[in-house]
């Protein structure tokens, strides 16, 4: 009996060890967290997203942002590489392109083309006929890591994220439990190749919407759980501040319907642990030696906002169920309807977007 329990003492030892001491690639530093106030208030709980119709099941998982071209036709891509054309009905699927990498965020420019941020690839051009072109793999002599969500001026300048200078996509629970600002807002003129980091200092920088009235640009920072608004004309450009802060969820996309609403998603609800660990970063050292599949995983929950240009909630749109189409990482609006992109799904969503 004794040789048992000393067995065991040996073997939780080296437990300890291997928890506190084994090396890891991350450096995660000590952050303050605000206290998560839940779904209330304008966040209240609701079903609406519960009449979400799903297409291109069977098609391929994760297709992280949906688009839509002057022909209704929708494009979604996925996480071999290939980026899949339907008719409007959400059905028919063709290949459109294949990029061979990790295709996320989508937007067609004004002649058709659609430029799409590939996480391993950089920035990205398809001409309407499926021509792929390389716009951009660096940024001022840093490399693109995860190039994520991309939004276009009305001067054709193109606003897209950089996720992370410091860690590629399939390291991006790194980046969140390091908890430093490797993320970039940056802006590309395909005219003149002319290149500008408008804002950096970002915590996983993700969506990008460029207003109605091309005044700013809103980036999501999704482990800060904040959303940064960047003056890119007028009396204030240049400038930066704060939109809307301590959101209940963690933010993904940010689109703009082009009316005046911002539709912003949330892949889950913030989770506590999380928050619990912010200031202690040996312990998410610890959590980072452990497997994968014992590490503190987000709750799938479907949940959308759509926010005005000063960060006043106008919807609010969720779905509790374990059955939800979840999680959500897009929102695009087009001719009444939202949507709806996932990095995990298989298929993408759509429903009557609300009056």
């Amino acid at each position: 009996m004794m040789r048992i329990v000393k067995g065991l003492g040996i073997i939780l030892g080296i437990l300890i060890l291997y928890l506190c001491f084994w090396p890891v690639e991350i450096d995660p530093v000590a952050w303050e967290s605000m206290a998560d106030e839940g779904l209330v208030g304008d966040f209240s709980p609701n079903t609406f997203l519960s009449a979400a119709d799903v297409f291109g099941s069977g098609d391929g998982i994760g297709p992280e942002d949906i688009d839509v071209d002057y022909e209704g036709r929708i494009y979604a891509p996925y996480e071999d590489g290939r980026i899949l054309r339907y008719d409007s009905n959400g059905a028919h699927p063709e290949l459109f392109v294949n990029t061979n990498g990790r295709p996320l965020g989508l937007e067609f420019d004004a002649k058709g083309n659609l430029i799409i941020c590939d996480a391993k690839k950089g920035l990205l051009s398809a001409t309407p006929t499926g021509q792929l072109q390389s716009l951009l793999t660096e940024a001022e002599g840093v490399p693109l890591k995860i190039t994520d969500d991309v939004d276009i001026a009305s001067d054709g300048t193109i606003y897209f994220s950089d996720a992370s200078t410091r860690w590629g996509l399939g390291q991006y629970r790194n980046d969140i439990a390091e908890h430093r600002a490797y993320g970039r807002l940056i802006a590309f003129d395909p005219a003149t190749n002319d290149v500008d980091v408008v804002l950096d200092g970002l915590y996983f920088a993700n969506g990008v919407a460029v207003s109605p009235d091309q005044s700013y640009v809103l980036v999501n920072e999704t482990s800060a759980y904040r959303i940064q608004k960047v003056w890119i004309s007028g009396e204030k450009v240049g400038q930066s501040e704060i939109l809307m802060d301590n959101l209940p969820g963690i933010p993904d996309g940010i689109s703009s319907n082009g009316k005046g609403i911002f539709w912003v998603a949330f892949p889950s609800k913030r989770k506590e642990i999380i928050d619990k660990f912010a200031e202690k970063p040996f312990v998410r050292k610890m959590i980072m030696r452990l497997p994968e599949d014992l590490q503190p995983a987000l709750e799938r929950y479907a949940f959308i906002i759509g926010i005005d240009g000063d960060g006043n909630v106008i919807h609010n749109l969720q779905d509790p169920s374990p059955e939800s189409f979840s999680p959500i990482t897009s929102v695009e609006e087009h001719e009444g309807f939202l949507y709806l992109g996932s990095l995990t799904y298989e298929g993408f969503g759509r429903i009557k977007a609300p009056d």
